[in-house]
């Protein structure tokens, strides 16, 4: 009997595990090559309370954007993201993924970049916006 109920406590354990979704997985490593087209800046403004300082450039490489901080640094927070986003709230916005020390955040395929006009940084769990970079075309 007791070696039953270790089994079953056991198997409870390995099935109410979740599995981590695509975003939360340890990002592959995007390298920017140098000679990359600069398409946007923003500098970065914080929220309140907020400490943040460093740029969001959007490059163009190989037909394909590319979202890097740069001179990036933010105060702590739990679960920030990197979004690009169409207004300066998330309300309209693509996850580009954990900001983590990657710089580098590719944009997926099929987002149409000129309709996007700045980059968040957002605290998704607490739904708490941290930074703001507006993009200007360069």
């Amino acid at each position: 009997m007791r070696k039953i109920l270790c089994l079953l406590l056991v198997l409870t354990f390995l099935v109410s595990c979740q599995e981590e979704g695509l975003l939360t997985r340890n990002q592959e490593i995007i390298v920017l090559n140098p000679l990359a087209e600069l398409k946007y800046t923003g500098a970065f403004i914080p929220t309140a309370g907020i400490s943040v300082a460093g740029e969001a450039k959007i490059y163009l490489e190989n037909g394909k954007y590319k979202v890097n901080l740069e001179n990036f640094t933010i105060s702590d927070g739990p679960d920030l993201k990197v979004y690009l986003s169409k207004a300066a709230t998330p309300t309209e916005f693509v996850n580009l993924g954990n900001l983590s020390s990657q710089t580098v955040y590719a944009i997926p395929n099929g987002v149409n970049i000129s309709d996007y006009t700045h980059v968040l940084i957002h605290c998704q769990q607490y739904n708490h916006l941290f930074a703001i970079a507006a993009l200007t075309s360069n």
